[in-house]
C-alpha cells in the first residue's frame, strides 16, 4: 500500500467528510480539530479545507453527476466509497488544476483502504468514466425550477421549493446560487483599537489588500484569505473576524455606554464584544450560553480584543426561572437591553456551514420555533420598562423569524415591534421587510452578506 494512501491532504478530508456525515458534526470544528491532531504542511492544509468544504457545497450536483455513470446511485454506496466517489468527482470537475489523472489515481488509492471488499476497480471505473463523459446538461428551468436549482446548485429540493414558493423563482436562484458561492474574509475592526482607515492602511502596509465593506461603517473585506493569526495586528486585537451582515445587529439594540445588557446567546463573542465596542467599553454585559466550551472562546476573544466589561455565565438562559434568577446576583437586576441572537437552523449561512443542508430538515423548524419562543418569553421578563429586545437569526425561514415575533407579540400590551430603518447606516436602510425588520436574504449581490434576519421589540413602560 503506498503511503500516499494514508497520509496527505487527501485521505485526512476523507476521514473529515465521514466523520461529519456519520455524527452531523459541524465542519469547521471537525477540520480543526483534525489539522491540530497532527503535524501538516501549509499546501495540505489549504487542500484539505479546500476539498471537504468543495464536497460540502457541492454534493448534491456531484452525486447527480456520478448517479448517471454509475450502475447504483451513490447515495446507496457504503459510506467510505461514496466519500471517495465525491472527492475524485470533485478533483475532476472543480479544481482545474490538479490533474485528472492524480484525481482518479488517489481516489482508487483511497478506496483500497476500506476493509471488507476491494471497491477500487469500481471507483477507477466509476471515475474515469465521468472524465471521459461529456458534461450533462442542466434540467430544463422552465419546466421544473425547483429540480433545476436543487441539481446545479447542490440545495435540497424540499428547500428549493420553500424558496421558490416565498422569494420566487429569481430569489429562490439567489438563494440558491450564494450556498455554493466561497464567502469573502470580512473583519470587523476593533473601534476600541483603530479607526477602519487605520487598520486598512497597517493592511496595505504589509500588503494585505482590503476594501470596505458597503454598509457596516467597522468592516474590512479581504481580497486574498489566508490563515486568520498569520493578518497583522491579530494578536494585538485589531479586529474580530465577522461577516457584514452579523455587523448590523448590534447597531439595532442601540447600547449606550454605562448601560446594563444581556446577550442571552452569547459563544463565541462577536456580537458581545461588538456591543462591549460601542458602549467604549463601560457599562455590563452578562454573555450567557449553555456551551462552557465555546464559552472559553468567547473569554479568549475578549482578551485579545481588550474587553473588560464582559462577564461571562454558562448556563441556558431559556430554563432560567424566577426562583433561580432572583437569586443569582447576575440576574436579579433587571436589563436595560437584551440581545436574543437565537439558535436557529443556519439556512442563512449555508455558504459558511455547506454541512446544513445535507444534515439538516424541515420539521427542525417547527423544533426551533418552539425553543426561539421560549427564550424570548424569558428573556422578556428579565427587561426593564422601555427596554429594548432585539431578536436575530441567521435563518432565512419565516418560522424562525417573522413568525416567532408574531407569536411572541401577539395578544400582549407589554412588548411592541419597532422598525430597524433609524439604527441602520444609510447604505442599510434598503435591507428591511414589510414589518421594517433587518432581512439580508436578499441582499443586493455587491454586499455578498450572509442571509440574516433581525426585529427590535421595546418593553412598555
Amino acid at each position: 500500500m503506498s503511503a500516499s494512501a494514508t497520509q496527505g491532504a487527501r485521505f485526512l478530508a476523507f476521514r473529515i467528510l465521514q466523520e461529519i456525515e456519520r455524527t452531523s458534526a459541524l465542519a469547521d470544528e471537525t477540520i480543526n480539530r483534525a489539522l491540530a491532531a497532527g503535524p501538516i504542511d501549509s499546501r495540505d492544509r489549504a487542500l484539505t479545507v479546500e476539498l471537504v468544504y468543495g464536497v460540502l457545497r457541492h454534493r448534491g450536483t456531484l452525486d447527480w453527476r456520478l448517479d448517471h455513470v454509475s450502475d447504483r446511485p451513490v447515495e446507496r454506496l457504503p459510506l467510505p466509497i461514496r466519500t471517495v466517489l465525491r472527492l475524485g468527482a470533485y478533483q475532476l470537475l472543480y479544481l482545474e488544476r490538479i490533474p485528472a489523472s492524480a484525481a482518479v489515481n488517489e481516489s482508487v488509492l483511497l478506496a483500497k483502504t476500506v476493509r471488507g471488499r476491494d471497491w477500487s476497480g469500481f471507483v477507477n471505473a466509476i471515475l474515469r468514466t465521468l472524465q471521459r463523459t461529456d458534461p450533462l446538461p442542466w434540467p430544463d428551468p422552465t419546466k421544473d425550477p425547483a429540480d433545476t436549482y436543487a441539481v446545479r446548485y447542490a440545495c435540497p429540493r424540499w428547500l428549493v421549493e420553500r424558496w421558490i414558493a416565498r422569494f420566487g423563482t429569481d430569489g429562490a436562484k439567489h438563494l440558491c446560487q450564494a450556498t455554493v458561492t466561497v464567502p469573502p474574509l470580512t473583519l470587523r475592526v476593533n473601534s476600541q483599537r483603530f479607526t477602519r482607515e487605520e487598520l486598512q492602511a497597517e493592511f496595505l502596509n504589509a500588503g494585505v489588500e482590503s476594501r470596505s465593506t458597503a454598509v457596516s461603517s467597522v468592516g474590512i473585506t479581504l481580497e486574498k484569505q489566508g490563515a486568520i493569526t498569520d493578518l497583522p495586528l491579530f494578536s494585538e486585537g485589531a479586529f474580530y473576524v465577522e461577516d457584514e451582515a452579523a455587523q448590523l445587529v448590534p447597531l439595532l439594540l442601540d447600547a449606550q455606554p454605562g448601560e446594563r445588557i444581556l446577550d442571552a446567546c452569547a459563544a463565541p463573542g462577536g456580537k458581545a464584544t461588538h456591543l462591549a465596542a460601542i458602549m467604549h467599553n463601560r457599562g455590563e454585559i452578562i454573555a450567557c450560553d449553555q456551551s462552557g466550551s465555546r464559552l472559553h472562546f468567547l473569554e479568549q476573544n475578549c482578551r485579545r480584543l481588550g474587553v473588560s466589561i464582559v462577564t461571562p455565565v454558562e448556563i441556558d438562559v431559556a430554563r432560567l426561572d424566577d426562583s433561580v434568577s432572583s437569586r443569582n446576583s447576575l440576574f436579579s437586576k433587571p436589563f436595560d437591553r437584551i440581545l436574543v441572537d437565537a439558535p436557529c437552523s443556519g439556512f442563512g449561512v449555508l455558504r459558511r456551514h455547506p454541512e446544513a443542508k445535507w444534515l439538516k430538515h424541515e420539521h427542525l423548524l417547527q423544533q426551533q420555533q418552539a425553543r426561539q419562543l421560549a427564550l424570548l418569553a424569558r428573556v422578556g421578563r428579565l427587561l426593564r420598562p422601555g427596554g429594548i429586545i432585539v431578536y436575530s437569526t441567521c435563518s432565512t425561514e419565516i418560522e424562525e423569524n417573522e413568525q416567532v415575533i408574531e407569536g411572541f407579540c401577539s395578544g400582549r400590551l407589554d412588548f411592541f415591534r419597532e422598525a430597524a430603518v433609524p439604527w441602520l447606516p444609510i447604505p442599510g436602510r434598503s435591507l428591511v421587510n414589510s414589518y421594517g425588520d433587518l432581512s439580508t436574504m436578499l441582499a443586493p449581490r455587491a454586499y455578498s452578506m450572509d442571509g440574516f434576519f433581525a426585529a427590535r421589540l421595546r418593553k412598555a413602560t
